[in-house]
Formats: structure tokens, sequence, C-alpha cells
């Protein structure tokens, strides 16, 4: 047999993002879903392939190229949309005299094509389409003799009273013949040319499939769903062959300030967390690209993260390693003792260490999704900017403007960076993103990861509001970490000193900025209770002889 596979549509229901990507190069677990039927169909014994095109063209046409595909592959560009039953006569000069399959690109399916083909050869009727039960979109009028009678422009019209409602797959196979009801110019649907064989006396004869996996990803919801099943599937039979068939639990956990969603999923004794970063919506680099792709190098380079088991960054779904619930933030407060909470943290500080160090060998700054390193440009706007406008305007309702704190900000900025032992920086370095699970600690969320002062990561750690260590731990804590930076590396330790010092002021700016415009503009109150303790660690860090020069910054914060 030959086919066609109809990709050719606008893809107005996935809007946005079919603004940037066609809707049949829309991937699952990395595939897109033009290769999931192209390898359906070569499974099925089709022997030649078209594909319609019109919307963003030259994507499609460039994936193919670069594909190596068992049976050829042609592209039929539609420069006027002609719709489905135009696209069938658009490519008449491909058929032969046999019957031909046509296939929507936007569906997914297991169900069998080489059956679907047999079953049309076994009958004389020239369409056979493969219907399936689907509460949302039974359009489909069937007889009790398995006979199509007629087209609703809605599931479950009354058209057909005494008929079964069923949905049309998007699969079907043709005689030529159908050819004759298609007219020969403009756009036409192929149900209209099915509804010109009916009234013509003609029969359509339907093929309903029952326990097979049929899915339409024409929406936003519908492809995330998909997608998150099927690769739900795959993670499971990864960590364990097979084990993917099993019923699958999904638990939705509680996330932090990000917009991602969490979700822990469960098959048997076997668990993994997915990560649902949203549909890609942009064409250059995203969270979720640059969450696999640090993520995998920090596993390369031996620093303790969950594996990813399975990504793709399309969908914005990732699977992960479950690491369970307890986090720094818990196992300090369940310390028993200072020394106890002080033997945390130094194996913490090593790790961090040695992480700054081993993983910015071989760091590719193209991974991050927001600047390539640490800048002077980052410090100005994602810190002194939003620490002005959505904590001192937007929360505390403080009439200030970055401009009035500009040169102490562009003073803060260089010194921060002046003393910067540069290595590989986390960027959010707390304790609830430090995970401690079978007597190990792991570090996550590190999609914000790039080069940078390790200083920055180190005060993220010690001024932790969520934590709020008193300030002779931090001081005990701070000296611990230079004893082992500079019996590592010849670093002066009065340097390593003033760097932190200065990352401390520009982290704090960036912990009550984000505070503010969590619990102000995404509502996110349960922000709010850390809030003071942000607050005392910037007075503490601005109380310091060094920071007389920033006099300005200094008042505002001491007023508040």
């Amino acid at each position: 047999m030959k086919a066609l596979i109809l990709a050719a549509g606008f893809g107005t229901r996935l809007h946005p993002f079919t603004l940037h990507t066609p809707k049949a190069l829309f991937t699952i677990g990395g595939r897109p879903v033009l290769d999931l039927a192209i390898e359906q169909l070569q499974m099925a014994g089709c022997r030649a392939i078209v594909v319609n095109t019109h919307h963003l063209p030259n994507r499609i046409e460039n994936h193919v190229d670069q594909q190596h595909y068992r049976i050829p592959v042609h592209i039929r560009h539609e420069p006027q949309i002609l719709g489905t039953g135009g696209a069938v006569r658009n490519v008449a000069d491909f058929w032969d005299e046999k019957p031909f399959m046509v296939i929507n690109a936007d569906i997914v399916s297991d169900i069998d094509l080489r059956k679907v083909y047999r079953f049309h050869n076994s009958h004389p009727h020239p369409v056979s389409l493969v219907l399936c039960p689907h509460p949302d979109f039974n359009t489909v009028a069937v007889d009790e003799k398995g006979f199509v009678v007629g087209f609703s422009e809605r599931p479950n019209d009354p058209l057909a009273r005494g008929h079964r409602m069923l949905t049309f797959t998007g699969i079907q196979v043709l005689d030529p013949t159908v050819l004759d009801h298609i007219p020969p110019t403009g756009f036409y649907s192929i149900i209209d040319a099915y509804r010109s064989i009916l009234a013509a006396g003609g029969q359509i004869v339907s093929l309903t499939v029952q326990n097979r996996y049929w899915q339409d990803i024409g929406t936003p919801d519908a492809y995330r769903r998909v997608s998150a099943q099927l690769m739900a599937r795959q993670a499971f039979d990864r960590i364990r062959p097979g084990g993917g068939q099993r019923k699958i639990e999904t638990v939705p956990l509680a996330g932090d300030g990000s917009d991602r969603r969490w979700f822990r999923l469960s098959c048997g004794r076997q668990s993994l967390v997915m990560a649902d970063h949203g549909v890609r919506n942009q064409s250059g680099t995203t969270e979720a690209d640059a969450f696999v792709a640090i993520g995998r190098h920090l596993k390369q380079a031996g620093v303790a993260v969950p594996e990813i088991v399975l990504f793709d960054t399309f969908s914005g779904l990732v699977f992960l390693e479950d690491l369970g619930d307890t986090c720094l933030q818990q196992v300090v407060r369940q310390a028993e003792s200072t020394e106890e909470v002080l033997n945390h943290y130094r194996a913490v500080i090593r790790q961090l260490v040695a992480m700054s160090i081993d993983a910015a060998g071989g760091f590719n700054p193209a991974w991050t999704c927001q600047t390539p390193t640490y800048s002077r440009e980052l410090i100005l706007e994602k810190e002194c900017r939003y620490f002005v406008e959505a904590f001192l305007q937007t929360y505390c309702g403080q009439p200030v403007r970055t401009a009035d704190l500009a040169g102490e900000f562009s003073l803060l900025a260089d010194r921060a960076l002046a003393g910067a032992v540069t290595g590989f920086m986390h960027r959010d370095f707390q304790s609830r993103n430090i995970m401690v699970h079978a007597g190990k600690t792991y570090f996550i969320d590190f999609q914000g990861g790039r080069l940078g002062p390790l200083q920055y990561d180190l005060a993220s750690l010690l001024i932790d509001p969520y934590v709020d260590l008193p300030p002779e731990v931090r001081s005990s804590l701070l000296e611990f970490a230079v004893d082992s930076i500079c019996l590592q590396s010849n670093i002066d330790p009065q340097r390593f000193r003033s760097g932190y010092d200065y990352c401390c002021l520009t982290r704090n700016l960036q912990i009550l900025g984000a505070f503010g415009n969590l619990s102000r503009k995404k509502g996110k109150a349960w922000f709010e209770p850390y809030i003071p303790a942000a607050v005392r660690s910037l007075k503490q860090a601005l109380s310091s002889p060094r920071n007389k020069e920033l006099p300005k910054l200094r008042r505002i914060v001491e007023s508040l």
C-alpha cells in the first residue's frame, strides 16, 4: 500500500505553540508524531508515503530530509491549503489502482494498520473508516451492520437515532474511485466526499476498534496528557523492563516558587518524579532545555543530582529519580544540637566546592536559559531592580526608584564580580533545593545554573531564610568554607571573604524581590513568613564597615 499523512493544517487549536512548530513535529518522548506515524506505516508494510504541507512547510521538509526512513517519504506542498479532501485529490498522481491509506498527523494510537488495510481488502466498498468509542468526539453514525449512515458536526448528535455514534480516528483506507467525489479544484473536506458517496447510494464501512490506545493531540491539554501517559510507560520500562505495562498512579506534589508542576508517579514498588515545565513556547533555549542539559552534565561530572530517566524538552516533561520528600530545611529543624547542624552544613559545603570546580570543566554556556554567566547586567536587572520594583515598591509600597540607587547598585555589581572565585554556579542553592535521601545529599533545581562566583552559592546557603541560621553558625561555616577552598587552591582568603560579603548583598536583594513578587503578584502567600528573616539578613550584611559605601541602600533597609 501507499499512504498519505495529513500534516498541512494550521493547528489553530494548539496556538500559540504551532506559531513556531507545526503540529506534525510536536514530540512525544523526543520523537515527532510524524515519525511515529511513519514508523507505524512502515511496520504495516507501506511501500511509499507522501506528506502534505502548508503551515511552516520548511520545518517539516527539513526534518524529513534529515531522516533515514526505510521507505520513500515524499513532500507535497500546498501553497493554498486544500482541506482533507483537496489534499487527497492533490496527490492523485501518487496513487495506483490499489486502495491507499490516509491518516491524520495529530493522532497517536497503537491501532494495527496492517489489519486495517487487510480489512478494507476483504469487502467491495470504496471506503473503510476506523472508528472508536470516545465521548468527546462521537460524530459518526453507524448502523447495526457496521455501515456509516451519516456525519454530525458535534458529538452525540441525535442525527441518527437508533444508530451508534462513534469517533472517527483519522485513519481511513480509500479506493481510487473516491477521487470521483472530490471537485477538481479548491478547498474540500474528505467528509463532504463521503457524504457525496452516501448520497449516490454508495456504502462506507466502519471498522470499530476496542481496547486500543487512540488519542487526538489537537489541543495543548490533550497533547500534554498523551505525552505524560506514553512517556510514563517508557520511563518505568527503562528502570524495569516491562514495568510500564502496569497501572501508574499519579499524585501532584507541592510546588515552590516556579511555575512548573511536579508529580510523583508510582508503578508497583517503583516511583519517579515528573517535572512539567509546560509546552515549548519559544524557539530559543527554554527552562526545560537548561534543566536537562545542565542536569546531565552535573551527573556526568560526578555531582549528586537526580538521574534524568526520560525527557522531552518540547512537551516540557522530564522524568526523574525519586529522592523522596526530605530536604535540608527539614533535617535542620529536626537536629538535636548545633553541632549536628554544623556537620550537615559542612558536608554540603564540601559537595558545593566540588561541584563548583568539577562541573565548571566542560560546561557549555549555550545550555543556559537566562544568561551564560553571572554578569553585571544580571545583577543590576534581576537582583537590584527586582528588589526595588517587586519588594520595595510592590510589597512595601515605598516610593523608591531604581534610579535613586543606580550609583550604589553599580558599585555593588562591580565589587561582587571583582572578588569572584568563578566556577559552576547553581544560582538557587538553598535548603529546599538540597535533598537528603538514603543517607546521601543531592542537589536539585539546577536549571538556573551558569558560570559564576562560588561565593554566591555559599551566600545562598548560609543566609537562606528558610532555615535562618544564627549569625554565629553562619560565621563558623564561612570560616570552614574559606579553609576548605583555600587549602585546595591558591586563593587569597581576604579576597574570597570580600566577594562573599558582596554576594550576600546581591543574593539577599534577589531573595526579597522574589518573595515580594511571589506573594503579591503570584498569590503564593506561604512565602511571606520568610520575609522578616531575609530583611534581618540584609540589615546584618549592610551593617558591615565595608558597606559604608552604600549609605542610601543602608538607610532604606534600616527603615524596613
